[in-house]
Formats: structure tokens, C-alpha cells, sequence
């Protein structure tokens, strides 16, 4: 099954099981993130990638520079491991890992979580790749991903225990936009996803089909 299709599936039976007011809040802070054009002003093809050196789950120092000298890489930005979405998402990644590295690229999946619950997501889904920690989402800020959640919406994630205070090191109400961004060894973005609706994400199946087209454009 498409990855999307599944995640499809998982919004429609989500959407019986919350209230109808917190959907209203949902549907209307979704409304107003799509409305105001950010996914429009993200990086995409053609820029330069941001440099970076993040913390993993695993406690290294992870560099995009470091990561480059070995080939190209898929950057993935996602919300955190209390995200359901996103966990469906690092899961599909994670059975397409295999096929990834043997086109010679490097996964990394970037949060804006403390190591810690990195760490603990990376165990809980035996994850291969690197999971960093994007304290602040000062990267996500310069992909151009960084958003605030309304004041109505970050109430009903406390309300539903989500402690983004705690899980995001202090920084409850920043979060990136689902993003995936395929980036050839000079740093240059060469094929991107992003998306205003967490419910999306890229499609594994898009993200070889450019990692096959770069062997085209080198």
C-alpha cells in the first residue's frame, strides 16, 4: 500500500475518535497554515541546502557536511515520535532504507524532540537511519519549515498530553513542516516534498525515483 493511502486510512479512522470541536481547531489551524503560502516559500530544487550539525539519538555530532562526503542525502523533517503520522512515515522510510543506501544516499530524519525521545522512538522502531534533534528548529527555520502553533491548537495538544514543553527541550510551540528533501553531494537540493498538511508525506517510491535520476544529472 502507498504510503499515503495508509495514512489516509489512519486520518479517517482518527477523525471518529476526536471530539468535533478539536477537529474544528484542527481543520481551522490547518486551514490558516495553508493559507498563509509558507510551503511556498521552503526551500525547493535548485537551492543550496542549509549546513548543519545536529545531536542524534545516539549522542554523535551529525554534520550534512560529514554526511555529503559519502553521497547524496534524503533529509527528512517531521513533527516528533508523539505525531502518529510521523511514526507511519519513519516506519515506511525505515522499510525503504535498504533501498536507499544502495543507491549510495544517507537517510537522516530531523526533529525538533530532544535526543532522548529520539532515542526512544529510534528503539521503539528499530530505526537505521539517523534521528537528529533540531532543539529550537533553527534548521527546520533556515529549510524554511519552522512554524508556531495557533494558541487554540497548542491547548488542545496539551489537552491531549502531548507536553511538547518537555519532549521539545523548552520550545512547546515551534514546529518544521512535514518535509523531504533529496540533496546531490554539492549540496544542492535536487527533488523536494512540503507540504503544509502532516497528514502527507513524500512518497517512498518518489524519493528512488530521484535518487535514481541524480546517477542522470551528475
Amino acid at each position: 500500500m502507498p504510503l499515503n493511502a495508509e495514512l489516509r486510512a489512519f486520518y479517517e479512522a482518527r477523525q471518529q475518535q476526536i471530539p468535533a470541536e478539536i477537529r474544528k481547531i484542527m481543520r481551522r489551524a490547518g486551514q490558516k497554515l495553508a493559507d498563509s503560502g509558507q510551503a511556498d516559500r521552503a526551500l525547493t530544487v535548485g537551492d543550496q541546502a542549509p549546513r548543519f550539525r545536529l545531536p542524534s539519538a545516539t549522542g554523535e555530532s551529525v554534520a550534512l557536511d560529514n554526511l555529503l562526503d559519502r553521497g547524496p542525502v534524503v533529509l527528512a523533517f517531521y513533527r516528533g515520535a508523539w505525531c502518529p503520522y510521523c511514526n507511519i512515515a519513519l516506519r515506511a522510510l525505515q522499510q525503504h532504507h535498504d533501498a536507499i543506501t544502495a543507491r549510495g544516499a544517507h537517510l537522516a530524519a530531523v526533529s525538533p524532540q530532544v535526543p532522548d525521545e529520539s532515542l526512544t522512538l529510534t528503539e521503539k522502531h528499530e530505526l537505521a537511519f539517523d534521528v537528529l534533534s533540531d532543539i529550537g528548529s533553527e534548521t527546520a527555520r533556515q529549510y524554511g519549515l519552522a512554524f508556531d502553533l495557533p494558541d487554540d491548537l497548542a491547548a488542545v495538544y496539551d489537552k491531549l498530553g502531548f507536553d511538547l514543553q518537555r519532549v521539545n527541550g523548552g520550545h512547546p510551540r515551534t514546529l518544521p513542516l512535514p518535509a523531504t528533501y533529496v540533496i546531490d553531494r554539492d549540496g544542492v537540493i535536487r527533488w523536494a516534498f512540503v507540504h503544509t498538511d502532516y497528514t502527507l508525506r513524500a512518497e517512498p517510491a518518489d524519493i528512488l525515483a530521484a535518487l535514481d535520476a541524480l546517477g542522470t544529472t551528475r
